[in-house]
């Protein structure tokens, strides 16, 4: 083990190890402790027995560690600021520096790689060049009348100006887009940094647990760590109970790892506490922390190592995927557990990804050479690209071909048509002094090519996304969204499901007991203290007391008459304050019995369901307190105390009898029930603790109390939106099944009449696994359109609901599903949704790291406007499309057939960029940052596979364009007769800018502008100017660019071709403009159903697109020639077991007489259930189960008769007593 130690360590860039940056100061000021940093680098390498054997080697025990740290185990650090500074010194601070942003220069030189601008740079430079050549003057005249007009100096000398406009355009477009760019990263970072801040950590300083900022955590702090945590820095394990780590982030073990202070005491930075608790003593930091030293070896930290130490290694480390460098380093370390890696992944593979088996450990230890297979692997994206981002590319892309394709052929009509017309009409011989002059008509031709492009592709697409995504993520943290995924919050906008948390998210997470039952009488509110045996009432304190975490607690309210404060674990908060309204205090109990003489404690979890507590008694004998699930722990009570506080026999008919009278009412009015026992055990023998089944049984059970926890009073009319918005919301909780029931009725989640289920967990299970115990998409898809409650249910319940509704294809639709999750266990599930949300107050680090979204005040009603937004975003974007197609389809279509007929566009390059500048940057600003309205909630959700361009914008555009290129066309070819003006039309090289060419380019933007009015509405809506006043921006912007327009028009001259305007003239191009506003009106009488001819545009990836991606997500172990293999042979059984099945059902009709009788039978079964569940019409459900994808006929008779089995009772029967 020793030299695998030290093999690990050379993966460390040699200048960065020992301290930090090995400074002589730093090495002085750890002088000051009794241990240096290279040493506790060197002991964190270490695990289990090694890591022990060096701390008793070099330090005694922990506890000598914790002098030499001048801390102490019980009181922490003094909190001294200047001890702590000295700490930061000497050990470094909790802080990984972050790489460094882009500087704006690079964005500028990012901006610049565009192909478009880069051809449009380098005709620009060839016109610029060209237009200083002239030619001797008396050729000109053998170059034919190409030079003519030319003769006038100061025209001729004017040639550059078009050039320099355009690389000026070019330089303003970079800019722009530099900017927008620098601004999104420093969005981004600022959201970042808030994600930091709010992460706080407990640690003891000066005897007091205090919440600080985990930047602040230095080496010789004493941190509490608990269930839930996400480990800011390494330390060992002082005092543990049942602590359970998943490394998984550094060792690529799934399965959780067992820390106690004398097997394993080495606690990691960046690892998962899954379950218990414990207090460590900090031992490093920031850079010098596990997680620290792998983001120092992926260049996080790039500033600390020379820059050529690091490029060899780097070069691997950078293209070798994160999961794996993280293993390079470890995997070494892990190498003693031997066998287990492989043991694992194995038990990992049948837990059926329930598990979220990120990362997979090397098969070798060396890890050098990285096969290009794996990194294919890595590249595979979490999620599919966002839906919008696809649809938008893939329609940039077919927008830009066809944009390529006009281009290319007015370039080639132009040079045609030149050429004829020169050297065959009017037969001029090719001279070389001639060469230049041909040269520069061939760049002007090329030019305008060139603009027909820039302004047929909208590079102001993605432009618009991350504008409108910018926005809304800013405007959504005022709705207390922190949006961590840019793509989450549009995919929100097409969400049709959301499971949601009951506890915290539909309820106000305020627990109060409200209802109990002690010493055989049902107290319906809380009992006088006289009206109980004071024998119980000390062991229900003590039991309270004792048996819930010590940060649990209830402090005095922050206003005068508010409610008390509760900190810590809501329904351990919940009993405390049962035992304060009692009259009693729990505080000095805790004094009494302070946590570390805590013999044994089983903490909660989702599998246990429960919590208990040992403590030794004087006498050396153990008592066990032990409160959880009322119906799990009442199994295990044999005993209960009666009315003379003394315990007598609880038999099975007794427990049945309490069910019924005591825990269903509780239940049914929505209160979570809670049972309290106790058990003495003997010291000697001293039990084996680790056999938890032999411990917590044969309990005697002290009190029942039922805890209310009232619906947050914004929930229901939030639901109700929900579901008018076409959003179905389930519920799914781990509580008892007539507790979610009677909430999901205050909630609206269901409603009488409706046709639902509320199902337990266990009852879910039953229904989607096959007779192999394997779970069906098939019988998913008969459940999850109804099921609207899933009670008692497990983190891999949810993970296989939400897994089962997103894959099913039952629908035209494929679903996206939101979840919203606060524990540890959540986490497969949020990564599995198509968005995750996390709770920021009661959630835990492992959920937050897991989700897209965090809902900072825990709030369901924060769901329904993140839904809001995500809508907007979507209609953001397709009022920016519409706008800009119009823009483009009339742009290219003017300049085509113009070149084409006029041989010279009538918008000259400039002008184009301008138009350009307007309809992309500015329009995308402008649109993309409308306000949402309420009226987004009233519509369906669009669905992946909708197109972007529906049939109504489809008509808007084209209608429009037809209004925009019937001016234009008239304008061009008799527009020197309605203003009595001289022709623009084939005007020479380098002449004057005409009236008439101006007066075309600027009606065409002031038609834009108005357009930019209509285009923000997308649904046919009459009133455009509805809510403009709401959008400053947009009011600012389409100002801003008509006041930029009149000095472009009236003072722009030769750089942007335009000759000033009269007063009249400018009033007609304004009434034309204008007229767009009411052309809009006439667009929006014409019904679309009656529009036939048009099709909409912008669809969303293809189906085989996304499943190819989603397999190589599924099974990233399976190389591809296995894949294909594999889905041969998942159709061909599939195929075979439903022939089977048919078979079978065929048989078992023709064995059953005949179908009517089994329905009939059926029926009458269900008929006697009918009131007391909700399931569809017996009907409907054998016709289901009949559908020969169901179970196996074998079955189908079974299912008939045992139709009664497994379906949840309210009236009498819990879950496991049923028959």
């Amino acid at each position: 083990m020793g030299d695998l130690a030290n093999s690990a360590v050379e993966f460390y860039p040699k200048s960065q190890r020992g301290t930090g940056a090995s400074s002589g100061s730093e090495a002085n000021h750890a002088g000051d402790y009794g241990v240096t940093l290279e040493e506790l680098r060197d002991l964190m390498e270490l695990r289990g027995a090694d890591a022990i054997q060096k701390v008793q080697e070099n330090y005694g025990d922990t506890e000598g560690l914790c002098q030499r740290l001048k801390s102490s185990t019980n009181e922490g650090l003094s909190g001294n600021p200047a001890d702590l500074e000295r700490r930061r010194q000497a050990f470094g601070q909790n802080f990984i520096p972050p790489k460094k942003p882009k500087t704006f220069l690079q964005l500028v030189w990012e901006a610049l790689q565009d192909v478009t601008l880069i051809i449009l740079e380098i005709a620009a430079i060839i016109s610029l060049a060209l237009s200083f050549y002239q030619p001797p003057a008396e050729e000109s005249e053998a170059c034919g009348n190409v030079s003519a007009g030319a003769e006038d100096e100061g025209e001729a000398e004017a040639g550059w100006i078009e050039g320099a406009a355009i690389l000026l355009s070019v330089i303003c477009v970079v800019l722009v887009t530099a900017f927008n760019d620098w601004s999104k990263e420093k969005q981004f970072r600022g959201l970042q940094s808030r994600i930091e801040q709010e992460q706080r950590f407990a640690v003891v300083r000066n005897g007091n647990v205090i919440q600080i900022p985990v930047a602040e955590m230095v080496v010789g702090d004493i941190a509490q760590v608990k269930y839930g945590d996400l480990l800011p820095a390494d330390g060992i394990l002082i005092q543990g109970n049942d602590l359970k780590i998943d490394e998984s982030s550094l060792t690529g073990e799934s399965d959780h790892v067992r820390k106690s202070a004398d097997k394993d005491p080495m606690l990691l930075s960046g690892t998962h506490v899954m379950e218990g608790s414990g207090r460590m003593l900090v031992t490093a930091v920031g850079v010098n922390s596990q997680t620290g030293i792998i983001f120092t070896l992926l260049g996080a930290g790039e500033g600390e190592e020379e820059k050529k130490e690091k490029k060899g290694r780097q070069k691997m480390l950078y293209d070798a995927p994160f999961s794996q460098l993280l293993l390079l380093s470890y995997h070494i370390n892990c190498k003693q557990q031997d066998g287990t890696v492989e043991n694992n992944q194995n038990k990992a593979k049948k837990q059926d990804g329930a598990v979220a088996m990120e990362m997979q450990p090397l098969k070798s230890a060396e890890g050098g050479e990285v096969e290009e297979r794996e990194k294919k692997k890595a590249s595979v994206p979490k999620k599919e690209k966002s839906v919008l981002q696809g649809k938008l590319t893939k329609l940039a892309v077919q927008i830009g071909k066809a944009g390529l394709v006009m281009s290319a052929i007015t370039v080639i009509i132009l040079v045609l048509y030149f050429v004829i017309e020169t050297f065959v009409i009017q037969g001029h011989a090719w001279i070389a002094e001639c060469t230049p002059i041909y040269v520069q008509y061939f760049v002007k031709f090329f030019i305008i090519g060139v603009t027909v492009l820039v302004v047929a592709v909208p590079e102001g697409l993605p432009l618009a996304v991350t504008i409108s995504l910018a926005y809304s993520v800013k405007k959504m943290m005022k709705d207390n969204n922190l949006v961590r995924h840019l793509d989450a919050c549009e995919t929100m906008g097409n969400a049709t499901a959301i499971c949601s948390d009951k506890t915290g998210t539909l309820t106000t997470n305020r627990m109060t007991v409200v209802q109990a039952y002690l010493g055989d009488q049902h107290f319906r509110e809380i009992p006088d203290p006289g009206q109980i045996n004071p024998k119980t009432l000390d062991m229900l304190v003590n039991a309270i007391a004792v048996n819930s975490a010590y940060t649990s607690k209830i402090m005095p309210p922050d206003t005068e008459g508010g409610l008390p404060k509760q900190v810590g674990n809501k329904t351990e908060c919940g009993l405390l304050g049962f035992v304060l309204d009692l009259k009693r205090d729990y505080a000095p109990v805790r004094e009494q019995i302070p946590e570390e003489s805590l013999y044994k404690v089983y903490t909660f979890n989702s599998v246990r369901k429960s919590m208990s507590t040992v403590v030794q008694l004087p006498d050396g004998s153990f008592r066990l307190y032990s409160k959880g699930a009322s119906e799990i722990l009442l199994k295990k009570c044999s005993t209960i105390l009666g009315a003379g506080g003394e315990p007598r026999t609880f038999r099975p008919r007794d427990r049945d009898e309490m069910v019924k009278k005591v825990i269903e009412p509780m239940a049914c009015e929505g209160l979570r029930t809670i049972c309290i026992a106790y058990r003495d055990l003997p010291g000697n023998p001293e039990p084996d603790w680790d056999n938890e089944a032999d411990i917590v049984t044969d309990l005697t059970c002290i009190a029942v109390v039922g805890i209310e926890d009232p619906v947050r009073p914004e929930v229901p009319e939030a639901i109700r939106k929900c579901q008018r918005a076409g959003i179905t919301v389930r519920m799914v909780t781990g509580d008892n099944i007539n507790t979610a029931r009677a909430i999901a009725a205050k909630c609206g989640i269901i409603q009488p009449g409706d046709d639902f289920l509320c199902l337990e967990g266990k009852e879910f299970n039953r229904r989607i696994r096959n007779e192999k115990g394997e779970i069906e998409q098939e019988r998913i898809d008969k459940i999850w359109p109804k099921l609207r409650v899933l009670a008692r249910s497990s983190p891999t319940d949810k993970h296989t609901l939400v897994k089962g509704i997103i894959d099913s294809t039952i629908m035209e639709q494929r679903q996206v599903v939101a979840v919203t999750g606060d524990g540890t266990n959540d986490g497969p599930a949020l990564k599995k949704a198509d968005v995750g949300f996390a709770m920021g107050i009661a959630g835990t680090d492992v959920a937050k790291e897991a989700s897209d979204i965090i809902l900072t005040d825990d709030n369901f009603s924060s769901i329904v406007k993140a839904v809001m937004w995500g809508r907007n975003v979507y209609d953001s974007i397709s009022k920016f499309l519409q706008f800009q197609l119009t823009v483009n389809v009339v742009a290219v279509i003017v300049a085509f057939t113009g070149a084409c007929i006029t041989q010279d566009s009538p918008l000259k390059a400039v002008q184009m960029l301008w138009v350009n500048l307007i309809m992309d940057t500015f329009a995308s600003l402008a649109l993309a940052t409308e306000p949402p309205t309420e009226a987004l909630l009233l519509r369906k959700p669009y669905g992946r596979n909708n197109p972007l361009i529906s049939l109504t914008m489809m008509k808007n555009i084209l209608g429009h364009g037809v209004y925009q290129l019937t001016i234009i066309f008239t304008l061009l070819f008799v527009g020197e007769k309605i203003f009595n003006i001289d022709s623009g039309r084939n005007a020479p090289l380098h002449s004057p800018p005409s009236e008439h060419y101006t007066i075309i380019f600027n009606t065409f933007v002031l038609m834009q502008l108005f357009n930019e009015i209509n285009a923000r509405k997308i649904h046919g809506e009459r009133n455009v100017f509805d809510g403009i006043f709401s959008n400053p921006i947009f009011c600012s912007i389409v100002l801003g660019t008509f006041g930029v327009q009149i000095v472009i028009v009236q003072f722009g001259g030769k750089p942007f071709s335009c000759a000033p305007l009269n007063v009249e003239q400018w009033l007609w191009c304004l009434f034309v403009g204008v007229g767009e506003l009411l052309w809009g009106q006439v667009i929006a009488t014409v019904p679309t159903s009656h529009l036939k001819c048009l099709k909409e545009a912008g669809h969303g990836p293809g189906t085989d697109e996304i499943t190819d991606e989603d397999l190589a997500e599924d099974e990233e172990e399976i190389d591809h020639a296995e894949r294909e293999l594999r889905r041969g042979q998942i159709l061909w059984f599939r195929g075979l077991n439903r022939i089977q099945t048919q078979m079978e059902v065929v048989s078992t009709f023709k064995r059953s007489g005949s179908f009517q009788g089994a329905v009939r039978r059926r029926s009458s079964v269900l008929s006697q259930l009918h009131d007391v569940t909700n399931i569809s019409t017996p009907t409907h459900v054998v016709l289901s189960t009949a559908n020969a994808t169901g179970a196996p006929g074998s079955e189908f008779l079974k299912s008939i008769q045992g139709v009664k089995r497994g379906i949840p009772v309210c009236q009498s029967k819990i879950q496991g007593t049923q028959p």
